[in-house]
C-alpha cells in the first residue's frame, strides 16, 4: 500500500512537471525571438546574445515555479538577461586577451525588422557603457517605461532618467551627418 501511494505521489508530482514544462514551452515559443534581440542588443554580438539568452532562459525554468504573478515573466526575464549579461563581463578570463594570426570576419547580421538603415545607429548604442546601453535598450527597443526600467535594473527612476540623458546625449554627440535629422539633404 505504502508502494502505491509513493507511485501516485511520484505521478502526481511529474503531471505537474509535464504542466510547467508545456506552460514555459508555450511561453518560449511566443517570446524567444524578442528576448533573443534584447539579448543580441545587452550583449553587442550574436553569438554572445545566443548565450546569454541560453543561460538566462536556464535560469528562469529553474525558478518558474516561483514566479508567481505571470504578467511579469518577461520583466523577470528581462532582469535575468541584463544581471548576467553584467556577471559575464565581470568575469576575470573575459578581460584577458586572446592572440589570433587571423581575425574572422563573420557576416553581419541584422534583425529581420531592421532593413539595414538603422545598423549605424546600433553601432553608436554598441560603443556606451554597459549600464547606459542597458537603458537605452529597455527604454526605447523595449520601450518599457522609466519605472520598469529602474525595476529591471534595479535601480532608482532618477539613475535611470540621469543614465538615459547622459547616453542620449552622447550618442547626439557621436552621430554621423548621414544619419542625423536635424541636418538638412542639402547641408550634408
Amino acid at each position: 500500500m505504502q508502494i502505491t501511494t509513493e507511485a501516485g505521489a511520484d505521478t502526481g508530482a511529474m503531471g505537474g512537471g509535464a504542466s510547467r514544462d508545456a506552460e514555459f514551452t508555450e511561453w518560449l515559443a511566443v517570446r524567444q525571438p524578442a528576448l533573443l534581440r534584447t539579448a543580441y542588443l545587452l550583449a553587442g554580438d550574436r553569438h554572445a546574445a545566443e548565450d546569454l539568452l541560453q543561460t538566462s532562459l536556464a535560469k528562469l525554468y529553474l525558478s518558474w515555479d516561483r514566479v508567481r504573478d505571470r504578467e511579469a515573466v518577461d520583466a523577470y526575464a528581462r532582469r535575468i538577461m541584463v544581471n548576467e549579461n553584467t556577471s559575464l563581463w565581470r568575469r576575470p578570463w573575459r578581460r584577458r586577451e586572446h592572440v589570433s594570426d587571423d581575425v574572422p570576419e563573420p557576416p553581419p547580421w541584422t534583425d529581420r525588422y531592421d532593413d539595414g538603415s538603422d545598423g549605424v545607429l546600433w553601432e553608436l548604442v554598441q560603443s556606451l557603457p554597459r549600464r547606459a546601453r542597458a537603458v537605452v535598450v529597455l527604454r526605447y527597443y523595449e520601450q518599457l517605461t522609466e519605472a520598469e526600467t529602474a525595476e529591471v535594473l534595479g535601480i532608482s527612476v532618477g539613475t535611470v532618467k540621469s543614465q538615459c540623458s547622459r547616453a542620449l546625449a552622447t550618442l547626439r554627440a557621436r552621430v554621423p551627418a548621414a544619419i542625423d535629422p536635424t541636418i538638412q539633404e542639402d547641408e550634408r
